[in-house]
């Protein structure tokens, strides 16, 4: 693989979207939305770069959010639909909500008897999100039918006594999977909450699922969801992150330091704990430019970050190449769940955020400092 622009103009680290790649995922996208009748919201806990907004609101319907601040910010850069999810919301913030967000979803039939009295003065729509009880993927941490999973409304504890205001159901229980996932999840949902589903004007199947990726399913996703839509005369919503912007970013890194303990490591700018926490959270092992697993090049060496966590290890790789101090290197999909969940642990300063246009032209987007730093303390 390779990039189609300079990574020499932007002081490193600095993350980088590749225009091209984000309009050919939001087209695959807005295809699928054709296809199959449905609306797909981009869900910014993966991707919240707001000056890419204006672009993909071209293609999408809206956003989806999981807090005031996520729901502020699709609602003032994008302004299309905004609809939210929490698991319990701040009485504080409740107003605001109301009255920014299209589509509110309870988490549980006591926030939305705590909430139902200001809803009714709206004209907006509200919904429950239930917990189909059906796990499909192996990590508990992502699995929100995991056992003792607080998401979502179980049938067992369904009020069917208090639907009065309900428009819709929410449910979310995938994770980079594909259209088989969501088919047997659909079918749980249908077993377990059938005997609801007409009364819906609308159901949000959540996100999770990988269909920008080139192996997902396609076609049995639409016709899942034509299917679903034609049964129970319902909207259908999904909402995926990592497939708005799956495989378009890369982090840019330099080799500050070469060092050895029984293995040669190499010291980044680029911190796994600050830059790319998914690395130790999930965990898993980003893909470099020219780089292989280790042995399998004539080069083996260790990739860490400069913060005094002895853990900031991104992984083991090897290179055709010896490395040496100055050299770059390019972490690649690095536009999901890395500018939402960096941090500056150590007082490691936040990777720049830039822009590969459809020129291959790169541009500035936001530089960070102390100042950044600071003002989280």
């Amino acid at each position: 693989m390779s990039v189609n622009f300079d990574i020499n103009k932007i002081k490193t680290p600095y993350y980088i979207v590749d225009e091209k790649l984000l309009v050919n995922n939001v087209e695959i996208l807005k295809n699928v939305a054709d296809l199959a009748g449905c609306k797909i919201l981009l869900a910014q806990k993966a991707f919240s770069m707001f000056s890419f907004y204006p672009l993909i609101g071209e293609y999408l319907d809206g956003t989806a959010a999981s807090s005031l601040f996520e729901a502020k910010l699709g609602y003032e850069e994008m302004g299309k639909e905004t609809h939210i999810f929490s698991a319990a919301y701040n009485e504080d913030e409740f107003d605001e909500i109301l009255s920014i967000c299209d589509h509110i979803i309870f988490n549980s039939f006591s926030q939305w008897e705590k909430y139902k009295e200001k809803c009714e003065k709206t004209n907006k729509k509200f919904g429950i999100r239930i917990n189909p009880d059906h796990s499909t993927q192996e990590h508990a941490i992502y699995d929100p039918c995991s056992a003792g999973s607080r998401l979502g409304v179980r049938i067992k504890n369904f009020r069917p006594d208090l639907l009065d205001g309900i428009s819709g159901l929410h449910f979310h229980a995938l994770c980079e999977q594909n259209s088989d996932a969501l088919i047997s999840t659909v079918a749980a949902v249908e077993e377990k909450f059938g005997d609801y589903l007409h009364r819906m004007e609308w159901v949000n199947f959540g996100g999770g699922h990988h269909i920008t990726k080139k192996d997902y399913d396609i076609d049995s996703l639409v016709k899942c969801i034509v299917d679903f839509k034609e049964k129970y005369g319902v909207e259908v919503y999904l909402e995926p992150g990592e497939a708005v912007a799956l495989n378009t970013g890369f982090l840019v890194s330099t080799i500050l330091d070469i060092v050895n303990n029984e293995i040669d490591i190499a010291i980044l700018d680029t911190s796994a704990a600050c830059h790319m926490p998914d690395v130790l959270e999930m965990p898993y092992r980003p893909n470099i430019i020219d780089s292989d697993f280790p042995n399998k090049k004539t080069f083996t060496y260790r990739l860490a970050g400069p913060t005094c966590l002895a853990g900031d290890i991104i992984g083991d790789y090897s290179f055709d190449n010896k490395l040496e101090i100055g050299n770059k290197l390019i972490f690649c999909d690095m536009a999901i769940y890395t500018m939402v969940k960096n941090n500056t642990f150590n007082g490691i300063n936040l990777p720049s955020i830039t822009i590969a246009d459809s020129n291959g032209d790169v541009r500035l987007i936001k530089s960070f400092g102390y100042e950044e730093f600071k003002s989280r303390l």
